[in-house]
């Protein structure tokens, strides 16, 4: 497998909570299994959920093939998320560089690189997600414009405004949003953009409920509240200009992925959590302030 970069562990992974996080996306097979199954449809390896409205005819037909049905057809959903991200990017020229936080296997990151033909640098903290990203990029041919490294994307090491914009994708839950921003304020060049889709708790209604709780203890992370994002935004000099409540547009991709073997428990309390009302996803996008 690919070596990552120089970084050691203890540079990058600095607490217990960061070296347990990592751990579990190393070494977790059970939820790893829908990432993998659904990456081999196309090669494309997502880490998110999905978007938009399944075509539930993969329910009808012959049973001995259902399963690949609703497999290919939530790989699509998951796709589509990848693609609205992008969608919010605004103009990317070639010459430009984009920062994955939290890449995963690399899918979005590799779409990114398609679409835009820029160059692309996804970091994330578990070794084994980067090894494999960037055994993808050498299969696809596409080391010289898409690199993956394991750093914290708390701490980068990339240079002052050196980046045209930046993505987390489901990967905000597992850091403090106040050091994060800070890093991606730096990190952008001015007039830059970071578009975020993430789910948070509704502390418009109260406290996290019980399947927002369920939600962090399965994944062993820390929802924040939606406040908490436009405070911490706020903060470090980046301006939101679009928000968009993506939760009606996720709940049926929940209720299909209820249909797969590949289903791992936790379909119901995200269903329970955003019927309630007490969970949102959302898509945030917000630019750098011009000093």
């Amino acid at each position: 497998m690919t070596i990552a970069n120089a970084h050691t562990d203890t540079t990058v992974l600095r607490t217990t909570y960061q070296r347990s996080v990592a751990a579990y996306w190393n070494n977790n097979p059970n939820d790893d299994r829908v990432n993998t199954k659904l990456g081999e449809v196309d090669g494309l390896y997502h880490h998110h959920y999905g978007i938009g409205a399944p075509d539930l005819s993969v329910l009808e037909g012959p049973e001995e093939t259902r399963q690949e049905r609703i497999v290919r057809e939530l790989h699509r959903l998951e796709t589509a998320q990848a693609d609205l991200l992008l969608d919010n990017l605004g103009a990317i020229a070639p010459t430009d560089r984009l920062l994955d936080g939290g890449s995963g296997r690399g899918g979005t990151s590799f779409m990114a690189a398609e679409r835009f033909g820029c160059s692309v640098d996804g970091v994330s903290i578990s070794e084994y997600q980067v090894g494999f990203a960037n055994d993808q990029a050498v299969e696809r041919g596409v080391t010289d414009r898409v690199r993956f490294h394991f750093r914290n994307m708390l701490d980068t090491g990339f240079d002052d405004e050196s980046i045209r914009a930046i993505w987390t994708n489901e990967t905000t839950m597992y850091v403090d949003l106040f050091p994060l921003f800070a890093e991606f304020s730096r990190l952008l060049a001015p007039g830059g953009r970071y578009v975020c889709i993430t789910g948070c708790s509704n502390d418009v209604i109260g406290g996290r409920s019980a399947s927002v709780s369920w939600i962090d203890a399965h994944y062993g992370c820390m929802i924040h509240p939606r406040s908490e994002y436009f405070r911490a935004l706020s903060e470090n000099g980046l301006v939101p200009t679009t928000v968009i409540d993506l939760t009606p547009d996720t709940i049926p991709y929940w209720d299909l992925r209820t249909h797969s073997e590949l289903a791992t428990g936790v379909e119901q309390p995200f269903l329970t959590a955003y019927r309630e009302g007490s969970f949102q996803y959302l898509l945030i996008v917000a630019d750098k302030v011009a000093s």
